[in-house]
């Protein structure tokens, strides 16, 4: 499969393009890219809802430039993997549980016969839910997990317990390929830069509308009924204090104080009860951390320089020196 260039949005050197298949049939785009010198190991990026391979290059030259290989993909339903539904504008999933799938996919297929240990996950929002989510379930492959903005609750949701129930009734009723009432096609991005809840950074915002531009098909629309209602158990089970306390992976997580997307306090209160993790809550940020302007991302990269690649016990330590970084 083809990965896309776009104006300020070059092909990191040495791109491995492919795909896998996952166990039930579908088609997963997938890259993989090794660094210029030695390798300290490999990270993983597990992107957020709506996203693709091309919005991680300034990412992974970033990885490439500290030493580590990654590996980058696109979730089912989104970006050049196979879409769920006939309507590829909808982000369509019926169970979080699927998407577990899709890591064992890529770890058979893509970590373990190219990429060297140690193994590191960078998850952003519902990519760092899900990574969560398999840590806790099935027990993390990775090392360590660094997770921006993860999609532990919602923002602004004017009535949540109503707005889930609804989720579950319209799903229960067959209407779980519609858009979520107020849905539409149309990606984030093409309502314009002012008031955008992605990022502060206008040239970066720019970016994005080019890669859409250079290759439409990777935009993505709302979610849908059945994609709300599958994210809202999830969420439900984040909400057992006991939940994060089961997460044995050492976790670093970054929030944004001006996210409009994801609840970064309920994000606050998950981190708290990590066993072997932290929280940094990163001022003058919006959702996408790793889109945002040089000085907010400047600071997630000191954190992330402290504990990875690490040693095995001490990252506790390691993430306790940088829990005041603003």
């Amino acid at each position: 499969m083809k990965l896309v260039e776009a104006p300020d949005n070059s092909i990191p050197p040495g791109a491995v393009p492919g795909s896998v298949e996952t166990i039930d049939g579908l088609v997963l785009r997938t890259a993989y890219f090794l660094p210029p010198d030695t390798c300290r190991g490999t990270v993983l990026i597990a992107s957020g809802r709506a996203e693709y391979i091309e919005k991680y290059f300034e990412t992974i030259e970033a990885l490439r430039a500290r030493g580590l290989a990654v590996v980058a993909f696109d979730w089912r339903g989104q970006g050049l993997s196979t879409r769920e539904l006939e309507d590829s504008a909808k982000g369509h999933i019926d169970d979080f549980s699927l998407y577990l799938r899709d890591l064992d996919a890529v770890r058979m297929q893509v970590l373990e016969p190219h990429c060297p240990k140690p193994w590191y996950a960078l998850g952003h929002s519902m990519g760092g839910a899900i990574l969560l989510d398999q840590a806790h379930e099935e027990g993390s492959p990775f090392e360590r997990l660094v997770l921006s903005a993860p999609m532990i609750d919602f923002t602004g949701l004017r009535a949540p317990n109503l707005a889930r129930g609804l989720a579950a009734l319209c799903d229960a009723i067959g209407l779980g390929s519609a858009f979520v009432p107020g849905g539409g096609r149309r990606p984030v991005v093409d309502h314009g830069f002012a008031g955008n809840p992605l990022t502060t950074d206008p040239r970066r915002f720019d970016r994005i509308r080019a890669i859409l531009a250079a290759e439409p098909h990777l935009g993505l629309g709302d979610p849908t009924i059945s994609w709300a209602h599958a994210a809202f158990r999830l969420i439900q089970k984040f909400q057992d204090p006991e939940y994060p306390r089961r997460i044995r992976v050492p976790v670093l997580i970054f929030a944004a104080q001006n996210d409009t997307v994801v609840d970064s306090y309920a994000t606050e209160r998950f981190a708290a009860r990590l066993k072997i993790g932290r929280m940094i809550m990163l001022e003058s940020s919006r959702h996408e951390i790793l889109i945002e302007q040089d000085p907010v991302r400047a600071r997630f990269w000191a954190g992330f320089d402290a504990f990875i690649p690490g040693a095995t016990g001490e990252a506790e330590v390691l993430v306790a020196r940088h829990t005041k970084v603003a």
